[in-house]
């Protein structure tokens, strides 16, 4: 009974990932995955200089209150919601920014 179940619902997903990507043309495919990769590194850059002991507490507070909080919300997370949609919400993306942003404002008492 369960691989019925859960035979059905691997192809049901399967029949819904390929309609997906049907709807993006390939040129579309390529803008985003780029858009991602871009957003995905910005913010990989960011976590790191926030990660260093040796960034300047100005610039971490920077960073934690304006800059990765803007490339989070206008790049990363519309491109994660047209690529992972049925993944992720844009509520559940920005409580993880949230839960971050919280960890690296308290470890370098940072007041926005």
């Amino acid at each position: 009974m369960n691989k019925i179940i859960l035979a059905t619902l691997l192809l049901s997903l399967t029949i819904t990932g390929c309609q997906k990507e049907a709807e993006l043309s390939p040129e579309d495919q390529s803008k985003l995955s780029a858009q991602f990769e871009k957003s995905d590194a910005a913010i990989t850059a960011f976590l790191d200089k926030l990660d260093s002991p040796t960034t300047p507490i100005a610039e971490k507070k920077q960073i934690a209150c304006v800059d990765f909080p803007a490339e989070y919300k206008t790049n990363y997370v519309p491109s994660m919601l047209k690529t992972e949609g049925n993944t992720y919400t844009e509520e559940k993306l920005l409580a993880d920014m949230d839960m971050a942003l919280d960890y690296y404002k308290k470890k370098d008492s940072i007041q926005c």
